[in-house]
């Protein structure tokens, strides 16, 4: 649930209440925001459907939805005026689409936890405003984490620049200047109001998965429209950028046009938040995020040769449901081991540095400069921390990373989830730069996890079978 609520009081009087010097500006020059390719149709038409009742005519349903007959009988497919039937559903036309801002107020690389935030220190920025979230703590998947520690985190997880996620925190809760925020706001910090929903952590994740939503939703082209609270549909507007519309799509669930817009303007309610905090946004501009011509390096499959693992799941998320179909899934062979952790060994599919090792996670960064945001990193998910390679080390290709087990993230069954980001944006498995490894190439079939892998004439499908003659895959072949 998503109640209608008014701006926070720092979001209405951001002026005065943000008082404190924000955090240098870098000297770069600033970026102007360039177009993006645009979309087709600023004010695109829709439709709606009407239940035939007993007694109408085309006429008369054509006359009620000011159109023609002509028309209705070509949207529906129909042979003759004549044939309508009681119950039968038609579709009808229903007008234009309202369209949203144009301006751009982000560019991707504040939406990506990207090089961008290769020195940013989020405690020290929290700190520095004295807010309730300074002296936040939670237990977070048993250890106790304060409020900076938990945006980090959440950062990092889902990759998702940690100024947006501060901004977007006070813009809904005060939460980073008033030491006594809103009693409503305690709870559920980021305006979910839903059972099992409370606390920090997973408000700023529910956050972050939205946020990737509207960023991976716009690059791959089938997010073109927001529905407001009231449910009216807004189409985005063309030549945003992917780090706006994550914006738009985010704040436009909990609210009415005029309030969206207000909202989401280069001068509106979260952007004053955001400029008092750190400055123009466009100074951290790095563009382009993703160079045109990116190529994967050379990666292997991630068990040891002669070993067969199975294919159980196609591309996914990286991490959460909306965060690009980057992740592909690997069960070690042999019996169904439900939730235990396996004996065999995840190998490194490439070689590079430890960056993260806790809580199920590791992430390697292959350019070896200490963080996961810049050049390549890859994720390997639900690693046992018993045999887990430690933080700070250094792997090769086909040295052991730990064992596949259920911790960490949702697993219903023991197995690794693999993926990759670049410069922090997170690279789709099935995309202009495919998922390869050992020459299998990926390909989606249009929902999560559902597809096949493939090198040359063989194809495995992906499936929860453990049946190897089906979708086992031998490393070394």
């Amino acid at each position: 649930m998503f109640p209608t609520r008014s701006p926070t009081r720092a979001a209405q009087q951001v002026e005065t209440a943000l008082s404190p010097t924000p955090q240098p500006i870098p000297t770069r020059p600033v970026v102007s925001p360039t177009p993006d390719p645009t979309r087709p149709a600023q004010a695109e038409p829709y439709r709606e459907s009407h239940l035939v009742q007993y007694g109408e005519s085309l006429g008369a349903i054509a006359e009620s939805y000011n159109t023609t007959i002509e028309e209705l009988m070509a949207l529906n497919d129909l042979a003759s005026p004549d044939n309508l039937q009681a119950g039968q559903t038609l579709l009808v036309p229903a007008g234009e689409l309202p369209v949203g801002p144009a301006e751009k107020i982000i560019p991707d690389s504040e939406l990506v936890y990207g090089p961008a935030f290769s020195h940013f220190d989020v405690t020290a920025v929290v700190n520095n405003w004295g807010g309730y979230l300074a002296g936040y703590m939670e237990n977070v998947e048993g250890a106790e984490r304060t409020g900076p520690e938990i945006v980090q985190l959440v950062a990092q997880r889902f990759s998702v620049g940690p100024r947006l996620l501060l901004a977007l925190l006070e813009h809904e809760s005060g939460w980073v200047t008033e030491t006594s925020p809103l009693e409503e706001t305690l709870l559920y910090p980021m305006g979910k109001v839903e059972q099992d929903w409370d606390g920090l952590f997973i408000q700023l994740s529910w956050t972050a998965n939205q946020l990737n939503r509207g960023y991976y939703g716009w690059e791959s082209g089938w997010l073109q429209r927001v529905s407001l609270v009231d449910g009216t549909l807004v189409q985005l507007a063309p030549g945003l950028n992917a780090g706006t519309v994550a914006v738009q799509a985010f704040l436009a669930m909990p609210n009415s046009f005029p309030v969206w817009q207000a909202q989401v303007a280069r001068d509106g309610s979260l952007m004053a938040i955001y400029r008092a905090f750190f400055g123009d946004p466009f100074q951290y501009a790095i563009e382009p995020l993703i160079p045109p011509d990116l190529v994967q390096p050379v990666m292997a499959l991630p068990w040891e040769e002669g070993e067969t693992w199975h294919f159980t799941g196609a591309p996914h998320g990286g991490w959460g449901s909306n965060s690009g179909w980057a992740a592909l899934d690997f069960a070690p062979g042999g019996e169904q081991l439900g939730c235990n952790p396996s004996p065999d060994w995840v190998r490194a599919i490439c070689a590079g540095r430890v960056v993260r090792s806790e809580n199920g996670e590791v992430v390697v960064d292959l350019d070896d400069d200490g963080y996961e945001g810049t050049g390549w990193s890859v994720l390997y998910m639900h690693i046992e921390g018993d045999g887990r390679v430690p933080a700070g080390a250094w792997v090769e290709a086909g040295e052991k990373i730990g064992h596949p087990s259920c911790e960490g993230g949702f697993s219903n069954g023991t197995h690794l989830h693999l993926a990759r980001r670049y410069n922090g944006r997170w690279i789709e498995a099935d995309g202009p730069v495919p998922f390869v490894m050992d020459g299998w190439i990926p390909q989606s079939y249009g929902s999560a996890y559902d597809g096949i892998l493939t090198k040359g004439e063989e194809i495995r499908e992906a499936c929860e079978c453990h049946d190897l003659e089906f979708n086992g895959i031998r490393a070394g072949q």
